[in-house]
């Protein structure tokens, strides 16, 4: 296993997938509450953090599959946060029989498209390059990623500069293709859904669509964007806590 990944805790496994442009940091403030009961792994996905960068295009779902494997886990609960939910939703469309529970956090959706006002966003961060540090702060002056300076602040976006960095490196930017937004309903696993009040019109639009999965609970958290996990890590893990022990597995 070539996947950087540590472990926590005692009791069932859950395993937490970070955002986008974030690595397994994105949990520092919610793995120390949610390790009091289980066993919580938190990998780096490929490309990110610790893990190696993409020498071919990336299987998400596939290196969730390895991991699980690696570590002898047949069944796991799975909590991703914005692009950790999407590959969360498409491994359990994959792989339905190894997931136990799903919550995801302001999650990503596979075939969804974006607002054009993403695509410009994306395009600003795309134009500043190589300039990190200004990558950074585009991305940072965005409302829904926006947070107050801090140790919070200091830590997305030293998360933010090391990973776009780390991009530089990567051989490939492809991905192995999925749609789950047509198959929404396909999903029997039990699931909650939590997103903050503030985050972006098209996490809100994402948010309708998941409506199509029939065993799902929705929660919303105020005054938090789309950094719900560091900003209101006690909120989240306090809904996470309460869900995860309500299922015998």
């Amino acid at each position: 296993m070539d996947l950087h990944y540590e472990i926590k805790g005692n009791g069932k496994p859950v395993i937490l997938l970070h955002s986008g442009a974030m690595d397994s940091r994105d949990w520092e403030f919610i793995t120390p509450h949610l390790s009091k009961s289980f066993k919580v792994i938190t990998p780096d996905v490929r490309g990110a953090g610790k893990s190696p960068v993409p020498n071919e295009p990336i299987d998400y779902v596939e290196d969730l599959r390895k991991l699980l494997d690696h570590l002898k886990i047949k069944k796991a609960a799975l909590v991703g946060h914005s692009l950790g939910g999407q590959i969360a939703t498409d491994f359990t469309l994959t792989y339905p029989k190894k997931v136990s529970q799903l919550v995801l956090v302001a999650p990503g959706l596979s075939g969804f498209k974006f607002s054009s006002e993403h695509a410009e966003l994306e395009s600003r961060v795309s134009k500043a390059a190589p300039d990190v540090e200004k990558m950074a702060s585009i991305i940072l002056s965005e409302p829904s990623w926006s947070v107050s300076f801090g140790k919070v602040y200091d830590l997305l976006r030293e998360m933010m500069v090391h990973n776009i960095q780390k991009t530089f490196d990567w051989k490939t930017f492809k991905t192995s293709s999925n749609s789950a937004m047509e198959r929404l309903g396909e999903i029997k696993t039990k699931t909650l859904f939590i997103i903050g009040e503030k985050d972006s019109e098209d996490l809100f639009k994402i948010a309708k669509l998941y409506k199509e999965i029939p065993n799902i609970d929705f929660v919303r958290i105020p005054d938090a964007n789309h950094i719900i996990t560091l900003t209101h890590p006690k909120d989240v893990s306090d809904h996470i806590n309460h869900f995860l022990s309500l299922l015998e597995w």
